[in-house]
């Protein structure tokens, strides 16, 4: 199902849209009979969600007093500024479906700024923190694909471990993919957290668990792998074509990594 409303064009039915789709279809509707992006939010039970401030709140994109900080604002009004366009529609579905764990981002955002204030740059834990918000992702997996793709055997991952990938999960949390996967890109690239403990690989890895996993000493060292989400099964038809993962540009080794003798296998042809 494809869905149109100003200038939204988003396909419900992939795979990286499924934990959202429901829901998206509800906003798009929404916006189809004059709601703009924050108003169709806001009828998705956005009040239900509490952050320390209020219930959450969807307001137009230019609320936040000049000078103060995006997050800051949200954490002290409860409060989302939102745009009408598709980084803040993305924004939005992802505070609705997961909030624990956007509250979480938001909470240890707001800590930061609170102690350092903003300067040219952001540090390594609100780096961290705006990496995930923005482009991260969770995989359950069964081990041989996280070793895979930790030794960025791209091969391994996504050829001779293919069968693996029907016991397995990808979830696309970080709103600026989401928007750049409306117009899908062979280098579109995840960056994969790497949580402090076991996310159980049984497709059921919720909102708590993914909240509770944000540490701030773990996240301050970038625990992220990077991830070329069409490669995964079922993600692009282009990629039953196994030539799909020559492409080196996207598929690149790990720097200064040899191949593993899996991946030489496949590629001299003799796995």
């Amino acid at each position: 199902m494809s869905l149109s409303g100003a200038a939204f064009a988003i396909d419900t039915a992939a795979p990286w849209m499924a934990p959202y789709a429901a829901r998206a279809s509800r906003v798009v509707a929404h916006m189809a009979r004059g709601a703009s992006v924050g108003e169709a939010l806001a009828r998705e039970s956005a009040s239900s969600i509490g952050l320390a401030a209020g219930p959450l709140r969807f307001v137009a994109g230019d609320s936040a007093p000049p000078g103060e900080a995006y997050e800051a604002f949200i954490h002290r009004t409860a409060r989302v500024p939102t745009r009408d366009n598709l980084h803040d529609f993305f924004n939005g579905l992802v505070w609705l479906r997961f909030p624990e764990t956007k509250r979480r981002l938001n909470e240890l955002q707001a800590a930061e700024i609170a102690r350092d204030g903003i300067g040219a740059t952001r540090g390594p834990l609100r780096d961290a923190l705006t990496l995930f918000d923005e482009n991260g992702a969770v995989l359950q997996a069964p081990p041989p694909l996280w070793e895979a793709l930790a030794a960025r055997d791209w091969r391994g991952l996504f050829v001779a471990h293919r069968a693996l990938w029907r016991e397995s999960r990808l979830l696309v949390f970080g709103h600026a993919l989401l928007e750049k996967l409306a117009a899908p890109r062979k280098a579109l690239t995840a960056h994969v957290l790497i949580a402090p403990g076991e996310i159980p690989p049984d497709g059921r890895a919720d909102d708590a668990t993914i909240a509770a996993s944000l540490h701030p000493a773990h996240l301050a060292a970038k625990p992220f792998l990077p991830l070329p989400v069409l490669g995964v099964p079922g993600w692009c038809v282009q990629n039953e074509n196994f030539s799909f993962y020559d492409d080196s540009d996207v598929f690149r080794p790990r720097r200064g990594a040899e191949p593993s003798p899996n991946a030489k296998a496949l590629r001299a042809g003799t796995a």
